[in-house]
């Protein structure tokens, strides 16, 4: 029985991102970009040509819809109404990610705590943690507006660790983007890919950096067994 905690002592906390990695929100942010579109007299856009820009927000969505950039004039008007749509019905098809749940409880009964770091803003982040059920149970929530940079920048990351009460080096850090991965890296904390999800065709996690790749969520507890197994010194 000793053999079998013993490895997980040094990570103490498990922090995701959210959209693509905790959650599924991919099918409801399609829907606002779809809807936004029809408002302004487009042809929706298939939903596995939306999944993959959903972990990048509104700027790649409306990109990806509308061709246009924070540059253009019309960008702001667009990207305020996607997400007013999208805020409006928040969680109507959102949901953790299959084997999700199984994970976080077995993260609960080795004892360690997890939370959420994303770009998403605090207005949609919180109402959607709530109505996921996860807010009583997250050690931390960091949003996009919570400190004055976003991943990329490991100042969200870091955060995080001081809300969940460890030290970067005993954390971990679950991601779909490039972005996560470069954050969880300047942050000094170990790493892993959610290769299910919202990776783009053209994207090489591979060449990321990671300390390592998952398909599914409970491969991350296996994952933490080997770390714990594994590491100088033991």
């Amino acid at each position: 029985m000793n053999n079998a905690r013993a490895p997980r002592a040094d990570i103490r906390t498990v922090l995701f991102d959210l959209d693509g990695t905790l959650a599924d929100t991919a099918p409801d942010l399609a829907d606002a970009l779809n809807r936004l579109l029809e408002e302004q007299g487009r042809a929706p856009l298939p939903y596995d040509t939306i999944r993959p820009e959903a972990s990048h927000g509104g700027l790649a969505l409306i990109r990806l819809g509308f061709g246009l950039g924070p540059e253009d004039p019309g960008f702001e008007p667009l990207r305020r109404r996607f997400l007013a749509r999208y805020a409006d019905k928040l969680c109507r098809e959102t949901r953790l990610f299959a084997g999700m749940p199984e994970l976080l409880e077995a993260l609960r009964a080795e004892g360690l705590n997890w939370g959420i770091v994303t770009n998403k803003p605090a207005f949609l982040t919180d109402p959607l943690v709530r109505q996921l059920g996860l807010a009583q149970q997250a050690a931390c929530v960091v949003s996009g507006d919570s400190t004055n940079n976003r991943k990329p920048h490991p100042e969200p990351l870091l955060h995080a660790c001081d809300l969940a009460g460890s030290r970067p080096a005993q954390c971990v850090y679950v991601g779909d983007a490039q972005r996560d991965i470069d954050a969880g890296r300047q942050a000094g904390m170990k790493t892993l890919v959610a290769l299910f999800g919202y990776i783009r065709p053209n994207e090489t996690p591979e060449h990321w950096g990671a300390d390592g790749m998952i398909h599914a969520p409970m491969e991350i507890n296996d994952w933490l067994i080997r770390y714990g197994r594994e590491r100088p010194g033991d």
